[in-house]
């Protein structure tokens, strides 16, 4: 059990020690990744920016992942997407575009985002159920040709992180319980970020201003 996101980027911090110095990318999904990469960027001397993937949530149930939208407008869908009308998937996917395409607009006004190209990539986010968004991400940077992509996690199910190995050339997370319903369960405060605090964040780390706790 963590306490709260820092708690948790922390220990991932501690785990991804030996980067420090080799300044990584640490692409943090939003939003809920936001806070875990600025601590992480700022523990291994990295830069941070943001990784824009969305998940597409299960009718009924929205925080059960059954596909990921990418940034660059590439669709990964979960076996379970099959169950669903093809209309109710189309506007779906629709509205996590355009959903992305504002926040980029709203995190980085000013500047592209940063070429991960030749870099050591840490990619973060406080938690996985199945994999979908991670995967999403990992997927499409995988083409932007990192020399080092790694999946950071606080908590995951066995089988999402085995999943992520396949696509990563390394996964490190903290929890990985056996009994697993959702991401929020393993943090004592798990209170939502918002996009004002994403954007705090990444501008306070480019000002070089310090980050309160």
């Amino acid at each position: 059990m963590f306490q709260h996101r820092r708690d948790a980027a922390e220990r991932l911090a501690t785990r991804l020690s030996h980067l420090r110095g080799l300044h990584p990318l640490v692409l943090a999904i939003p939003r809920g990744g936001v806070p875990m990469g600025r601590v992480i960027a700022d523990a291994l001397q990295g830069e941070l920016d943001v990784v824009l993937v969305r998940k597409i949530g299960a009718p009924g149930n929205p925080e059960y992942a059954i596909g990921a939208v990418s940034e660059d407008g590439s669709v990964h869908l979960e076996e379970e997407a099959r169950h669903c009308q093809e209309a109710w998937l189309a506007g779906a996917i629709a509205r996590q575009r355009e959903l992305i395409e504002e926040r980029r607009r709203r995190y980085t006004p000013v500047r592209n985002p940063i070429d991960p190209a030749d870099r050591i990539v840490v990619v973060v986010d406080d938690g996985s159920a199945t994999g979908a968004t991670m995967a999403a991400a990992l997927a499409i940077l995988r083409q932007r040709h990192p020399t080092r992509l790694i999946a950071a996690l606080g908590v995951a199910p066995p089988d999402t992180v085995a999943r992520l190995e396949t696509l990563a050339d390394e996964v490190v997370c903290v929890a990985v319980p056996e009994r697993f319903a959702a991401v929020g369960q393993f943090f004592t405060d798990f209170n939502q970020v918002s996009d004002d605090e994403v954007e705090a964040l990444l501008a306070a780390g480019e000002a070089g201003t310090p980050i309160s706790p």
